[in-house]
C-alpha cells in the first residue's frame, strides 16, 4: 500500500552506501522522490512510462523483474492504491536501494534478490496479476557498455532476454499481464520469444518525435489469451520547436504523465 502524498519529504535513513555518491531525485511531480546512485544506473522517462503503462487495479499483486532502486513500482503505487509488490533485483546495493526508498515514500515493498533465470523460491512458489520489467536494453558485445559496474549490469544483457519473457510469464496467473519496455530494435527478438507461450500482444511504438524512427516499444502480453495482435497509437516524446534554434520541449501528453500519476492510454 501507498501511503506517500505530494511533497514527501525525505526520511533520515542509514544507507550503507555513502551519501556523496547519492542524488536526491523526484518523479510524478515530487510524489515520488528516492536516492539514486550518482554514477551507476539512474531511472528515468522510461521508467515512468512502464509504470504509467501497468493497466494495475486495486487488489491486485505485482512482481517487477530488475526492479532497481525502486522507481517503478513506487511511482505505479502512487497512482494505483490497493496493490501488493514484490521486486526480484539482481544487484544486491540495489535490492538493498529499493528497500530504503520504500522506506523513503512510505511505500510497502517486498524486494529479493536474485536473478531472472533463477529465481528464488519465494517468487518460485507465487503468481501474480501482473509483471513488470525493464531489461537490460544491450546484448553483449554492442559496443554499449560502462565503466560503471551497476550501471554496466543494469544495461548490459548478461541473462537472455527470453529469460526474463520466460520468468515473466511463468509467474503471471492466467489472464495476468506482463508489461515491458525495450528499445525498438529488439522488438523482432521479443515477438519470437513469446511465439508458442500462448499470449495476445499489444505493442506500443514510442518515437523521440514525430518524423524519427522509433526508439522504445511497451509490450503488453496477456497469459491465456487469444486476442488479436494489436499495434496501439504511438507515443511522441517531443513536440517540434517553435522556432529554428529553440529546445525540444516535452509533448503536452509525455509532459503530463511525468508530472502526475496518470495511466498510459493503449
Amino acid at each position: 500500500m501507498f501511503f506517500a502524498t505530494t511533497g514527501l519529504k525525505l526520511r533520515k535513513v542509514e544507507l550503507e552506501l555513502n551519501r556523496a555518491d547519492l542524488t536526491r531525485d523526484s518523479f510524478l511531480g515530487k510524489a515520488v522522490q528516492v536516492l539514486q546512485p550518482k554514477k551507476g544506473y539512474r531511472a528515468g522517462i522510461d521508467s515512468v512510462l512502464l509504470a504509467a503503462a501497468a493497466p494495475a487495479r486495486s487488489g491486485q499483486s505485482v512482481l517487477e523483474l530488475g526492479c532497481g532502486s525502486g522507481v517503478v513500482c513506487i511511482c505505479l503505487a502512487r497512482r494505483v492504491g490497493g496493490l501488493t509488490f514484490a521486486g526480484l533485483e539482481l544487484q544486491e546495493a540495489y535490492a538493498d536501494l529499493a528497500r530504503k526508498n520504500s522506506r523513503i515514500n512510505a511505500f510497502e515493498f517486498e524486494v529479493l534478490e536474485g536473478d531472472v533465470s533463477d529465481p528464488p523460491k519465494e517468487i518460485r512458489a507465487r503468481q501474480f496479476d501482473h509483471v513488470l520489467a525493464n531489461p537490460p536494453y544491450f546484448r553483449r558485445g554492442s559496443g554499449s557498455g560502462s565503466s560503471d559496474t551497476g550501471r554496466e549490469r543494469s544495461n548490459m544483457e548478461s541473462t537472455p532476454l527470453t529469460d526474463w519473457i520466460n520468468c515473466a510469464v511463468k509467474r503471471l496467473k492466467p489472464s495476468g499481464c506482463f508489461t515491458m519496455i525495450n528499445r525498438a530494435e529488439r522488438l523482432d527478438e521479443i515477438l519470437v520469444s513469446f511465439e508458442g507461450r500462448g499470449c495476445s500482444l499489444e505493442v506500443k511504438p514510442v518515437y523521440s518525435r514525430a518524423n524519427a524512427p522509433c526508439i522504445r516499444v511497451i509490450i503488453r502480453a496477456r497469459k491465456n489469451r487469444r486476442d488479436d495482435f494489436r499495434l496501439a497509437a504511438p507515443l511522441v516524446l517531443f513536440s517540434d520547436p517553435s522556432k529554428p534554434g529553440d529546445s525540444p520541449k516535452y509533448s503536452a501528453r509525455v509532459d503530463r504523465l511525468l508530472r502526475t500519476p496518470i495511466p498510459l492510454e493503449f
